[in-house]
């Protein structure tokens, strides 16, 4: 490591500005349809050429885009999850992720929070925050692609279920996406208002409206029934320390059927905590916007499920995602 790494890193904020003004500006999707030089992304996009010209330099700079001569192009990474006319493209996750709610707690006193293991979190102190809204719409094209693989692990079992709870559930996209791959199902959704209303216009988009049942409350305390062959905790646990976990997998399994069964998603490191990149990184977030999240190795998961009186948990990668569909053995 140089001088200069260090540099980088504690300068790292300007990436995610940089990505924020291009995904805002649309800049990916006008080099995609043609407009590859400077003039042409000013007329397309009524910027100043000489932002844009910094702006696309900065990202071919972090491998973003590639310049050859005077006209940039997109690298095989943006082409995919940034142009907008791709089926996985994700660029407005900066809506959240780079809201000023998560940079205010991220940035403000990063000192703080490690002193005390904790931040204050709007997952507690405000849980129908609207930023959580924003969290619905702009993290929907991040789980597309998890929530059909997920959808097609609970299509392949031999016993498809008929009733599935989603607990927490956002943009509601897992239990949606169950309900596309799964006709017979029918899916009650817990949340607050709020998002439960863009979760309903989700299934109402998906043409599972009539399958699509939502109840509003605390996934803590709201009474959601029982009987439930399926039960989806999809990124929820990690908001929460061990045992509130615990509490809450004790909660979800007096719910479930006979024959009824848990599946969570959740970034999971590998136990050195230090690999993989992206899952082990996802920890400092937590410390840093929540009181006492973390990203959880599959033996902490295991040693949870076992308090809460299952027979353990045990992963399954949802390549090519960065999440883990997790199993809580009943």
């Amino acid at each position: 490591m140089t001088d200069g790494s260090v540099f980088e890193i504690a300068m790292a904020y300007q990436k995610t500005a940089a990505l924020t003004a291009a995904v805002k500006l649309d800049v990916f999707s006008k080099i995609a349809t043609g407009s590859t030089s400077i003039e042409a992304l000013a007329s397309a996009t009524n910027a100043a050429p000489r932002g844009l010209r910094i702006l696309c330099d900065y990202l071919t700079v972090i491998g973003l885009l590639k310049k050859q001569g005077t006209s940039y192009s997109l690298t095989p990474e943006a082409q995919r999850f940034l142009d907008r006319s791709s089926p996985l493209a994700m660029g407005d996750c900066v809506d959240f992720l780079a809201a000023p709610e998560m940079l205010t707690m991220v940035l403000d006193d990063p000192v703080s929070y490690v002193r005390r293991g904790g931040a204050d979190g709007l997952s507690v102190i405000a849980p129908d925050h609207p930023v959580w809204v924003r969290f619905a719409r702009a993290m929907a094209p991040f789980a597309t692609l998890t929530a059909k693989r997920v959808a097609a692990h609970v299509a392949s079992s031999p016993q498809p279920p008929r009733t599935v709870l989603d607990v927490a559930t956002g943009h509601g996209l897992y239990g949606i996406e169950v309900a596309r791959a799964v006709p017979s199902a029918s899916v009650t959704a817990v949340d607050w208002a709020g998002v439960l209303a863009i979760a309903r216009e989700n299934a109402k988009a998906a043409g599972v409206d009539d399958r699509y049942r939502t109840i509003v409350g605390s996934a803590f305390d709201v009474d959601w029934g029982s009987g439930f062959d399926l039960v989806l905790l999809a990124n929820i646990l990690h908001y929460f320390d061990r045992d509130t976990c615990v509490a809450l997998l004790r909660r979800v399994r007096s719910s479930l059927s006979p024959t009824g069964r848990i599946l969570g998603v959740e970034f999971v490191p590998n136990a050195d905590r230090v690999s993989p990149p992206v899952q082990a990184a996802f920890a400092f977030f937590m410390l840093a916007t929540c009181p006492s999240g973390d990203a959880y190795t599959l033996g902490d998961l295991d040693e949870v499920a076992r308090a809460a009186g299952f027979r353990g948990a045990t992963g399954r990668p949802l390549a090519p995602t960065t999440q883990t569909l997790v199993t809580f053995e009943t």
